[in-house]
């Protein structure tokens, strides 16, 4: 049975959530906290399997209450939210980055009518395998992206960079859970004027792409958007795929978009994107797979680790589920395993690397 601690300021909503959740024979709401001040006590209290939160209270915000329960009691939260507007999305992607697992709409009915209400189920349940561990907030304030304008020089540990095959025409990162902070810290590592694309995979709940555009736009030095299907690739720019669409790149340096079958149980798909980046760029591109549950991207990684692409993936240490990057190093297929607060300065210097070998 898992035990869930439902937060918010809204009986209404509490009890919509607690019917819901209560629907699955596998589910029991254990309490209801109406504050954040509530959440925490009850936390400590009760010692709940995972906890849904609101994050947007009346008094102690939601924010503050996840960074003390992951301090103090850590525990999987997944964040509820009414609203999937740019404007106010980027204040629950902070909640991700305090260390919450993953923001999901508010159901507003219940199951088999509301299919947001059957994800909430499905997520509650999957989450709640995750084993999380207490937030280290001296790595985080040392690793944190800095604002846009305040770019500081990256720390880099010479005994892991390597140069690249060849000079780098592209980046190609996917994630899943746990995915959007640690975009945030690599992209703070990186020069505003970066000389390549990087092309991106991050497995989200439906409609809420567009405020992780904004919130790492906001919270970097690079430029962020949501990829449109023709358009032209750009240096210093981070292209995201779109809701339920596979992207892909093509030999003419364009973002393609199709609506093909899911793979790897995901559309977009990690894998269809580094397949593509293998078929047209081969050596020239550098692959990531960043944490994430399940094993969408490995077969990816390895197509462009067979085409000569310098692939990495991060380190179990420091994601929040390694299922993606474990099966890429399962296959063999990276050629660096590392550390988060490592990813962002080894892009820069591959790129810088292989641009200085070309002006040779």
């Amino acid at each position: 049975m898992i035990r869930v601690l439902i937060v918010d300021d809204s009986p209404t909503l509490r009890h919509l959530i607690r019917v819901i959740l209560e629907s699955d024979p596998e589910l029991q709401v254990v309490g209801e906290a109406r504050n954040s001040e509530e959440a925490v006590a009850l936390t400590h209290k009760l010692q709940p399997d995972i906890i849904t939160m609101d994050v947007r209270m009346s008094e102690m915000d939601g924010y503050q209450a996840i960074r003390r329960i992951m301090a103090e009691s850590p525990r999987p939260i997944v964040v509820l939210t009414s609203t999937k507007s740019d404007r106010e999305l980027p204040i629950n992607f902070k909640a991700l980055e305090a260390g919450a697992l993953m923001v999901v709409g508010k159901p507003h009915g219940l199951p088999d009518t509301d299919p947001q209400a059957d994800q909430l189920i499905a997520q509650v349940k999957t989450m709640a395998e995750i084993k999380v561990v207490r937030r280290r907030w001296w790595l985080l304030e040392e690793t944190a992206a800095p604002r846009r304008g305040e770019l500081a020089e990256p720390q880099r540990d010479e005994s892991v960079l390597r140069p690249a095959p060849g000079p780098v025409r592209l980046i190609t990162i996917g994630a899943s859970t746990g995915g959007p902070p640690a975009l945030q810290i690599i992209f703070g590592q990186l020069p505003p004027g970066l000389p390549v694309p990087i092309v991106v995979v991050q497995h989200i709940s439906h409609g809420f792409v567009g405020g992780l555009a904004r919130w790492l736009g906001d919270t970097t030095p690079l430029r962020i958007k949501v990829a449109e299907t023709g358009e032209p690739l750009r240096p210093g720019t981070v292209y995201l795929a779109p809701d339920d669409q596979h992207l892909l790149v093509t030999q003419g340096n364009l973002a393609l978009l199709k609506t093909s079958t899911p793979v790897d149980g995901h559309r977009p798909s990690v894998t269809v994107l580094f397949e593509s980046v293998a078929r047209h760029y081969g050596s020239t591109a550098v692959g990531v797979l960043l944490t994430g549950m399940g094993s969408d991207g490995a077969r990816g990684l390895k197509a462009l680790h067979d085409a000569g692409g310098h692939t990495i993936a991060q380190d179990k240490a420091t994601c929040v589920v390694f299922g993606m990057p474990q099966q890429g190093i399962a296959l063999g297929v990276a050629r660096e395993v590392l550390p988060l607060e490592q990813i962002g300065p080894q892009l820069a210097e591959l790129v810088r690397r292989g641009d200085e070998g070309t002006r040779r």
